[in-house]
């Protein structure tokens, strides 16, 4: 299926705050692997982001009018090489979750994950560690945002799609009525209609059969 997808900035607050964690040579390398994760999709796609497109132009040497192109060059090349270290990490450790690495550094595998074309790999690990080492909203939108790859209703309503030349729109939602009681159960403290805001989505209910009729629409490979 191919639609545009909306990448979320959500940053790891915090850090640099100094805590004891039992790994501190793995948490500093996750810190620096979730920065070089969120750096360029904050460059572009981010509010306020001229200054951070200048300094990366500037240190990768391209004009600022070639920023777009040569930003989703680096962006592919850091998702691939962090997923390829992700995957050595948990070979080794399993989830990397506050036991080892602290807070919120436990939460940078994930959004490596949530970036990667290996959310079917790893949905059930992410899922395991969210019972004590990761946030369970985490997982609820791991597993939203694997059920739209495969052309399916989401849960929690976390994902936001389009297709070229369309508008933005939340993703379908199976029970949409319910959705906001689920979303504070898996402890989203916003609404969906909330959520959708900061996506810059004005909140809509869709179906799956509205959406299949949407041009552009291509249904899942299997």
């Amino acid at each position: 299926m191919k639609r545009l997808l909306l990448f979320g900035l959500l940053a790891l607050p915090g850090l640099a705050c100094a805590q004891r964690v039992a790994n501190p040579a793995l948490k500093h390398e996750l810190d620096s692997l979730y920065r070089v994760d969120q750096v360029y999709r904050e460059a572009l796609f981010g509010d306020n982001k001229q200054h951070l497109v200048d300094s990366i132009a500037a240190a990768r040497h391209f004009p600022a009018a070639e920023a777009v192109p040569q930003l989703l060059d680096l962006l592919l090349a850091a998702d691939s090489s962090d997923i390829r270290r992700v995957g050595a990490i948990v070979q080794r450790y399993g989830y990397p979750g506050k036991t080892l690495v602290g807070t919120p550094t436990n939460e940078a595998v994930f959004y490596i994950v949530q970036h990667s074309t290996r959310i079917p790999q790893y949905l059930p690990l992410i899922k395991q560690a969210a019972a004590g080492e990761l946030p369970f909203h985490l997982y609820a939108m791991m597993l939203d945002r694997q059920l739209m790859y495969r052309g399916q209703p989401q849960v929690y309503g976390t994902q936001g799609s389009s297709y070229k030349g369309q508008p933005p729109f939340i993703w379908p939602i199976k029970d949409p009525a319910h959705v906001n009681e689920r979303r504070k159960k898996a402890g989203f403290e916003q609404t969906v209609e909330e959520n959708a805001k900061r996506l810059h989505i004005t909140y809509r209910p869709l179906t799956m059969d509205q959406v299949k009729k949407m041009p552009g629409y291509q249904p899942p490979s299997p």
